[in-house]
């Protein structure tokens, strides 16, 4: 009986971390639904809930010890849903928000889903990339669809932002920017906790205290903030971490 019951602990151990990435992906299929209805708002509630399931499903992994390939596959699978193609659903009805320009936002519009097709190559090179098991090369997917499932709300509590944000030029450099740091060969710390050393853990502790500050005062719109501070943070450490090697 002893053996049954933990034979079966281990079958349904092995399968809470895939369920909860089948959530993830459940999250943003719904999301794209909201998308295409104009309903960027609950888009983008839908993109916030898929990455606290994203995050806890790899939780639950490390914590039941329950890795395989199909969950990797599984993961990388629901990440191109929830922060590939998501966003680009997204940024396209932003496109379509913004004053359109005659003979020019009928094609410029589609540059908006240049955000699948980088988030793709981002989550193959992650897959295949020995050099990303402890940190990051280029800018992870799920940060990118965090960043843009921001605007939305920053166009709602700021409207005064709306000439700025909808604007179908500045939103085209924003997709190439945005694609370019998806595969940008730039080491970005991975906010994974191996332990508690303060020493080691310091930029990391550095951006949650001032994540934490920024949203605390400024909710929504500190996120495009925190994304450039991550990424300087990040370029700020491995920069010292060089250099201690090489001196």
């Amino acid at each position: 009986m002893h053996t049954f019951t933990a034979e079966m602990k281990q079958r349904v151990s092995k399968h809470v971390p895939n369920a909860i990435t089948c959530a993830n992906l459940f999250s943003g299929c719904i999301g794209i639904v909201f998308a295409f209805q104009g309903n960027l708002l609950n888009a983008a509630y839908a993109l916030f809930l898929a990455a606290i399931f994203d995050f806890f499903d790899g939780f639950a992994s490390r914590v039941l010890q329950s890795f395989s390939g199909i969950g990797k596959d599984l993961d990388s699978l629901a990440d191109m849903v929830s922060f590939g193609f998501l966003p680009s659903a997204i940024m396209y009805e932003l496109f379509l928000q913004a004053p359109q320009i005659p003979d020019v936002s009928s094609w410029l519009n589609f540059i908006a889903f240049l955000i699948s097709v980088f988030s793709a190559l981002r989550l193959a090179k992650f897959n295949n990339d020995t050099r990303q098991a402890e940190s990051f090369i280029g800018l992870p997917t799920p940060a990118n669809a965090i960043l843009i499932a921001s605007l939305p709300f920053i166009l709602e509590r700021h409207p005064s932002f709306s000439p700025y944000i909808l604007n179908t030029y500045g939103l085209a450099v924003f997709v190439v920017v945005m694609c370019t740091l998806l595969v940008l060969e730039i080491p970005l710390m991975s906010l994974k906790f191996k332990n508690s050393d303060f020493n080691q853990n310091i930029y990391r502790y550095l951006l949650l205290l001032f994540s934490a500050i920024l949203i605390l005062f400024f909710k929504f719109a500190a996120v495009p903030v925190i994304i450039l501070m991550y990424i300087t943070l990040s370029i700020i450490q491995f920069k010292f971490s060089n250099d201690k090697v090489s001196g």
